[in-house]
């Protein structure tokens, strides 16, 4: 009978045992998820759950922003949200801004063309001079090939100035003068390098309005400008968005060496440079061939980096 009773009693406290470790690892397990949710919870960036700062008033190119309106607001705050939230587009635009801008301001203000206009070209490329839209517009401004011709922009197969940030810019500035000189405002000239001055004009005499915030216009046009406002704001005003010590790119200093003649490799010409031909293509991606005939004997502007030791 002894043996029994010490194999019964060795059972119980095994099961004593087992359920002892069962009931500490399954409390342990439940505190540790909860603790990670907690941490999790108090990781998320405060600005996910927040609304987005509207200005009680703006303007752009020196005429007002009716944000009294109710749509206005709205349709402001909507591009906003898109901007805001959207944090490694607007962290990249806020880094490489004061690069582009350093080039493109000065050639706006000569033109007379207000300063706002540079939204307009972060809205069109990221500030991307090698961008290529999927209708096959290029470059900065986006030109279409027709557009770009039709400004002053040489393009064939072995240059094209679209992709050149200076002369794109220019042609660009003669568009927006001679769109305001047809409209009388800087908000419809912005309004028309989205929608075409005759699409626009056309819409304006259906419609009989001759105010942009009052025409019904395809979606895209009718967010144009908002789109132009809302990074003027977030760009002006990044720590009220909740882009804080964002450090921006350095400026690029740069010479121009002048080609009047054929290159038979433009590789070789960046290597007598001491650069690389990814260098020269960095710096002149308005160069779309390896080579240059040039039979026409046309002078070009070649941008070599000053400082050729930080690119190699």
């Amino acid at each position: 009978m002894k043996q029994p009773v010490t194999l019964l009693y060795l059972l119980f406290v095994l099961f004593v045992l087992n359920l002892t470790a069962f009931l500490f690892f399954s409390r342990t397990k439940i505190s540790c998820q909860a603790q990670a949710k907690q941490e999790e919870v108090i990781s998320l960036p405060e600005t996910t759950t927040t609304d987005v700062v509207v200005p009680t008033g703006m303007s752009f190119a020196g005429e007002e922003v009716p944000l009294y309106r109710t749509d206005v607001q709205e349709a402001l705050r909507k591009e906003l949200i898109v901007n805001t939230y959207l944090h490694s587009h607007t962290i990249q635009l806020l880094k490489n801004a004061p690069r582009m801008f350093a080039i493109i301001e000065p050639i706006l203000k000569k033109a007379g063309i207000p300063d706002d206009f540079k939204y307009l070209a972060v809205i069109e490329s990221t500030l991307n001079p090698s961008a290529v839209s999927p209708a096959k517009a290029v470059g900065l401004w986006q030109f279409m090939e027709g557009t770009g011709k039709e400004y002053g922009l040489e393009i064939n197969r072995e240059v094209d100035e679209r992709y050149h940030v200076r002369k794109s810019t220019e042609a660009a500035t003669r568009y927006l003068q001679k769109a305001y000189d047809r409209f009388g405002s800087w908000t419809l000239a912005a309004a028309s390098y989205n929608a075409g001055c005759n699409m626009l004009q056309t819409q304006m005499t259906i419609q009989k309005e001759a105010d942009y915030y009052n025409l019904l216009l395809g979606e895209e046009t009718e967010r144009y400008v908002f789109r132009i406002l809302a990074l003027k704001q977030i760009m002006s005003h990044p720590e009220l968005y909740h882009f804080e010590n964002v450090t921006p790119y350095p400026t690029e200093e740069i010479k121009t060496v002048k080609v009047s003649g054929p290159v038979n490799e433009w590789t070789e010409f960046a290597k007598k440079h001491h650069i690389s031909y990814k260098t020269l293509k960095r710096f002149n991606p308005w160069l779309r061939k390896s080579d240059l005939l040039n039979p026409k004997h046309k002078t070009y502007e070649v941008a070599i980096p000053v400082h050729t030791e930080r690119y190699r």
